[in-house]
């Protein structure tokens, strides 16, 4: 069995991150995602390999070069834990609104 790395590790870093929202605009190549950072090409591509590691990036060779691009399929995860707490804010803002309205139309 082929252990990948925690995904949520992976999005710990602000790096990453900011990888992971350049190629959710268009796919890029190594090169032009380091162009976006004052770190050295190999730093980045250390950063990439870790988010294809974690199935947060996918590869399309075009040519001589690879594309990266976002997988929505490996952003799932992070969606699933993520879920209920946006249910539970969406609930607070709800309750809150009422709250309003209500104070609101006894003015």
């Amino acid at each position: 069995m082929k252990l990948r790395r925690d995904v949520f590790q992976a999005i710990s870093d602000p790096t990453r991150r900011t990888i992971i929202t350049l190629v959710a605009a268009s796919a890029m190549t190594p090169t032009a995602i380091a162009e976006n950072f004052d770190y050295s090409r190999q730093t980045i591509s250390k950063h990439i390999q870790i988010l294809t590691e974690c199935e947060l990036l996918k590869q399309e060779q075009k040519g001589r070069e690879i594309y990266y691009h976002l997988n929505p399929n490996g952003m799932k995860d992070i969606a699933d834990f993520i879920e209920p707490f946006r249910k539970l804010w969406d609930d607070r803002f709800d309750k809150l609104e009422a709250v309003m309205k209500n104070h609101r139309s006894k003015s």
